[in-house]
């Protein structure tokens, strides 16, 4: 079976000041693959390099088949991968509507349309459809920062922290919404995470980075061992 994302031994640098060097990571396809670590060193860079946000300056990044080389961030959108990004990534001026919209920016004409199951995982958008983006609160605009990102009509969905500063209910349902894409929806999903509970309930995969390295790669049980979490500590 081909990886749905492969990460090969890619560098990458801000000006002459190196990110990290020789970063590898697979993501097997139908399943969650969290990646942990302290801040600072390096996640969040790898998922823009994912994206095409940040440009590598060795290795290969490898999608399904298809070396993704220099490919933009809009380019990379087109072929199915969905990012939500740090923080409240939505436009706060319109409303959850028109931000959901946005996502058509990608697709045919005939598939600018808002799938339904968005709306069956978070219930409360189709409630708020014409409420301002900023008028939401936390969870909600996270909940609409990945909705947005579904409606690209993702193959592989790329998310960056995205229980920080959530409400555990909301935490919850995020947590479900992303089983559900795996289990039923067969999507691959890669995230970046602190939160070490989350991560043990619904990845199926994780990598461990620590000063610029990945220091480990295994299961999620694995978040018990020792020597696994002397990593995380802060």
């Amino acid at each position: 079976m081909i990886p749905a994302i492969t990460i090969d031994a890619i560098d990458l640098h801000y000006g002459a000041a190196p990110a990290y060097e020789s970063i590898s990571i697979t993501c097997q396809p139908g399943r969650i693959t969290a990646v942990l670590g302290r801040n600072g060193v390096g996640r969040s860079s790898t998922l823009r390099a994912i994206t095409g946000v940040n440009t590598i300056t060795a290795g290969d990044i490898t999608f399904g088949d298809e070396v993704l080389g220099k490919a933009n961030p809009t380019g990379r959108a087109r072929m199915g991968l969905g990012y939500v990004p740090q923080g409240p990534g939505n436009l706060p001026l319109l409303t959850v509507r028109e931000n959901l919209e946005t996502g058509y920016a990608g697709l045919k004409r005939a598939d600018r349309t808002i799938p339904a199951y968005i709306f069956e995982l978070f219930p409360v958008l189709k409630s708020m459809l014409g409420r301002r983006g900023g008028d939401l609160s936390g969870g909600q605009q996270q909940q609409l920062a990945i909705g947005r990102a579904l409606v690209t009509r993702p193959i592989v969905l790329v998310l960056d922290e995205p229980t920080e500063g959530i409400q555990p209910s909301i935490i919850k349902d995020i947590g479900r919404a992303l089983q559900f894409l795996r289990d039923e929806k067969g999507m691959t999903i890669l995230l970046v995470e602190q939160f070490l509970d989350f991560c043990r309930e619904i990845a199926d995969d994780i990598y461990v980075m620590d000063r610029g390295e990945v220091q480990h790669a295994g299961v999620a049980s694995d978040l018990d061992r020792p020597d696994v979490r002397r990593h995380l500590m802060v």
